[in-house]
């Protein structure tokens, strides 16, 4: 009997790349491109959640964005169940946005401070002429309940809510079309820790009821442990590490990846944990090193000059556990 077989991913993405041109200088002007996203390639099963984490300024936010097409990638490929998004254009585009939306980190600044909350989360069902009428605002009051909200709260503006309550209503704008895939955008770092497990919990259960697939990006590993089920750790425009979380969290390859699980607090004030500190600054994605972008911070002992000058892929060193180390043997 032959095994069943394996549903295809929902989002394919290969050699993403964005890159930003700035210009320096006042006298002489010179130009510079920042190689903010470079050479991403994943996968999203449908009903998945694929946590990306990373320092702040490695290009995870840049990655989301490229996938949804809110900044036009530079290079590369992106299928989302089939369909190659980076050509689509017009009508066709728009409405393959209704199955892909965003959560955005700043619950403040991403909701129109003019319009009412019931006005935010039904300028969806409005554009994608899903509901009109009546039903369009019985659509609305099911959404805010659906979210933890009150449906009488519809009436109010974004200023009367905290910033929990405010993070719910930009779940619900995003759920109110419909979507497949949701783009989670560091959703919980504006957030209280109290209010964070809150939100985390929501995204959890709508991803159980309505089969939602997430790409969660967080630089808060501990956060992303609890929700997803594979983790690509990004380093300076590439992802350096990619695994289940259970084999991520409990067995990391990549320096890099140990360093920051190291960082993660623990709950436990007598445990005993070894910190690991990593030497120099983040370089600038304007002027990335040569070979392995992590080589000037790894320490990695066996680490040496091949570091320097050869570019590692990602590859499988164990089954399902992708590591871009020339230096991390096949079967770690």
């Amino acid at each position: 009997m032959s095994a069943p077989a394996r549903p295809a991913p929902l989002l394919q993405v290969r050699d993403l790349r964005k890159h930003f041109t700035r210009t320096r200088g006042v006298v002489r002007r010179e130009h510079e491109v920042v190689r903010a996203v470079d050479g991403v390639s994943f996968d999203v099963m449908p009903g998945e959640t694929l946590g990306l984490v990373g320092e702040s300024g490695c290009g995870k936010t840049t990655t989301g964005r490229a996938i949804l097409r809110l900044v036009e990638p530079t290079s590369g490929s992106v299928h989302f169940d089939g369909r190659d998004l980076l050509a689509l254009r017009g009508g066709d585009l728009r409405r393959m946005r209704r199955r892909m939306q965003i959560v955005f980190q700043d619950p403040f600044s991403s909701l129109n401070p003019r319009m009412t909350v019931g006005a935010i989360v039904r300028e969806g069902l409005t554009i994608h002429r899903l509901a009109e009428g009546e039903a369009a605002d019985r659509r609305v009051r099911q959404l805010l309940e659906e979210v933890g909200l009150r449906p009488e709260y519809a009436g109010r503006y974004p200023h009367e809510f905290s910033g929990g309550q405010r993070q719910r209503v930009g779940i619900a704008r995003a759920l109110s079309v419909e979507p497949s895939f949701i783009v989670c955008d560091e959703p919980v770092s504006a957030l209280d820790v109290s209010v964070q497990a809150q939100v985390v919990n929501l995204l959890a259960d709508l991803r159980r009821e309505r089969q939602l697939a997430y790409l969660f990006i967080a630089h808060d590993l501990a956060v992303v442990e609890h929700i997803a089920d594979r983790v690509a750790v990004m380093y300076l425009g590439h992802i350096v590490e990619l695994a289940r979380a259970r084999d991520l969290y409990r067995e990391p390859l990549m320096p890099y990846t140990r360093a920051l699980l190291s960082a993660v607090p623990v709950p436990d004030p007598g445990a005993a944990r070894e910190r690991i500190i990593l030497h120099g600054d983040v370089p600038s994605p304007a002027h990335p090193p040569s070979g392995c972008v992590f080589h000037p911070r790894c320490q990695h002992p066996a680490k040496d000059a091949a570091c320097t000058q050869v570019v590692p892929p990602l590859e499988e060193k164990a089954p399902g556990h992708f590591a871009a180390c020339i230096k991390v043997p096949a079967g770690a």
